[in-house]
């Protein structure tokens, strides 16, 4: 027996300590017997710990869009030259208001204040144009100059809301106003034709008006053409009859003139008992405090005072600057305001006891009519009158 055994039976080892020490040992074989025999058996899985939510990932940066280009349209400058028929006072203020308006452009001024005379001045200067802007006058003067190929196209934004019976088609030239034709009378002469004021237009055939009545001529004035052609469209355009009447009515006229604002003068001044003539320049006249009254006429025609652009003129790009201002309601309501002038522009009302065309009783007038007529027509009449 070699040294371990004589240490494992050692006098020391008692029986319970060695029977302690073999059950151990045998269960612990025993153990692992069995678990040498015994199937594999899959662990459970753990379920892993709980995960953090996570962000959502940023969005996909998108390029900033580029602004878009606005172009600005450059300013008109320099200066026009306006060709106009209306009246002295109107013109005064009105010309200082567009300055004032669109500073950066001068305006040079012609006044002729006949719209047949400026009709005439622009086809004499077709081959070197003067002027830039023709404004005032019935539509048949810039309707012609229109025809013949002597304005420039210009269809302003703001003639969209002018009505379309007051504005040409091929956008040669816009309407700004309308104007009635009447008859002025001097107050303190009215007493030499029995103080009787006229109602219509035959009224003033009566021999009592002979050498008493200033008119307009039809052929250098808008007033005196609308005055010659509201006759044939009141005589159902029978051109016979109307000119039988401006024969008759001639033999009464004592002068004829080449402004419709020097007849109304002429009559304030008391050299003549009446004139027919714009209402709205007869109550311009009156509220200066001239012994001159306003007669409503039946049976009567109007004009539409229009503004055009002259083909060729010095500087177009601020005419059109130009037009655009007279259509705007700040423009008319001046005009009304200087003029007693029927805007129409929207917006703007009449002036306090103007007549408006809803008021009188208006002829057919046919502007397109009176405007392709209108040399043969004053031909007719010079014919007939022997002028």
């Amino acid at each position: 027996m070699d040294k371990s055994e004589n240490d494992i039976w050692s006098p020391a080892l008692n029986r319970r300590e060695f029977l302690r020490w073999l059950g151990g040992g045998i269960g612990l074989a025993a153990a692992g017997i069995l678990a040498a025999c015994a199937p594999a058996v899959a662990p459970t899985p753990v379920p892993p710990p709980p995960t953090a939510a996570q962000p959502p990932p940023p969005p996909t940066a998108v390029p900033p869009t580029a602004a878009p280009t606005v172009t600005v349209a450059p300013k008109p400058t320099g200066t026009i030259s306006i060709y106009s028929a209306l009246n002295q006072s109107t013109n005064d203020a009105f010309f200082a208001a567009f300055k004032a308006a669109v500073p950066t452009v001068d305006v040079q001024l012609l006044p002729l204040a006949a719209a047949g005379a400026l009709q005439t001045r622009i086809v004499a200067e077709k081959d070197s144009p003067k002027g830039d802007i023709f404004v005032g006058g019935d539509r048949a003067f810039h309707d012609v100059l229109g025809k013949q190929g002597l304005l420039t196209k210009y269809v302003s934004p703001n003639a969209a809301a002018i009505p379309a019976a007051y504005k040409d088609p091929n956008g040669f030239w816009t309407g700004w106003y309308v104007g009635i034709f009447a008859f002025v009378h001097n107050t303190t002469r009215l007493s030499e034709v029995n103080n009787k004021k006229p109602a219509t237009w035959d009224d003033l055939l009566d021999p009592i008006w002979k050498g008493k009545i200033v008119m307009p001529s039809p052929i250098t004035t808008g007033g005196g053409y609308i005055f010659l052609a509201t006759q044939v469209f009141r005589f159902g355009m029978d051109e016979t009859k109307a000119m039988t009447f401006m024969k008759t009515f001639h033999a009464n006229v004592a002068q004829y003139i080449d402004s419709s604002p020097n007849a109304i003068q002429f009559v304030a001044q008391g050299q003549f008992v009446g004139a027919p003539n714009w209402a709205h320049d007869i109550l311009t006249s009156k509220s200066q405090g001239n012994p001159v009254d306003l007669d409503i006429i039946s049976d009567t025609g109007n004009e539409v005072g229009s503004v055009s652009i002259i083909k060729g003129g010095p500087n177009t790009e601020a005419s059109k600057a130009f037009v655009d201002w007279m259509l705007t309601k700040d423009a008319g309501a001046l005009n009304v305001k200087l003029s007693n002038r029927v805007s129409l522009v929207p917006g703007v009302p009449p002036a306090p006891g103007a007549p408006t065309l809803d008021t009188v009783k208006m002829v057919n007038y046919d502007g397109t009519w009176a405007s392709d007529n209108q040399k043969r027509l004053t031909q007719l009449w010079q014919t007939t009158v022997g002028m």
